[in-house]
């Protein structure tokens, strides 16, 4: 079974932007080395008006992914429970280790927020891992989880030709 990224976004349409290129886009479409899922978070909201965020529980200003459409994205990913990453500013930095880890996995899901994250009551129960791939902020996550997804292809045998 390849390696496999999925991604719970509210932008699927940014996938697989610059990973669907060069070598790395070959070993996806050509050569089914890995493979590249995308989940609408949006499918989620049981809202009539598709809203995805809600006000933090604990307070503060800005908003939210609300928890329960979280959590009902998360659980129709299927297959082997693979590393869980969410990619925040405030999250562990990325680094070639952890990378390496990953590669050698099944696969990772990866959470990409909006507005001011997400409800941190669902990334705890379900046991997120924070990710930042540096000292910035972004208006979301999805071009922090290319680098990510990225970083783990590049390591699967064969995408780059040498070892």
């Amino acid at each position: 079974m390849p390696f496999t990224a999925t991604v719970l976004t509210m932008f699927p349409e940014a996938f697989p932007g610059p990973l669907g290129v060069s070598l790395i886009g070959t070993a996806w479409r050509e050569r089914g080395l890995w493979s590249l899922d995308t989940v609408d978070i949006r499918a989620f909201s049981t809202d009539t008006r598709g809203f995805l965020d809600d006000t933090p529980a604990g307070g503060g200003p800005g908003a939210v992914l609300k928890a329960d459409v979280v959590a009902r994205a998360l659980d129709s990913v299927s297959g082997p429970a693979r590393p869980l990453l969410y990619m925040s500013a405030r999250g562990r930095p990325l680094t070639q280790a952890r990378v390496k880890e990953w590669a050698q996995a099944d696969g990772i899901t990866v959470l990409c927020g909006r507005f001011e994250g997400v409800d941190q009551r669902v990334l705890d129960a379900r046991g997120f891992e924070e990710v930042s791939v540096g000292d910035a902020v972004l208006a979301g996550g999805e071009a922090a989880a290319m680098v990510v997804i990225e970083a783990c292809v590049r390591l699967i045998p064969g995408v780059l030709g040498q070892a």
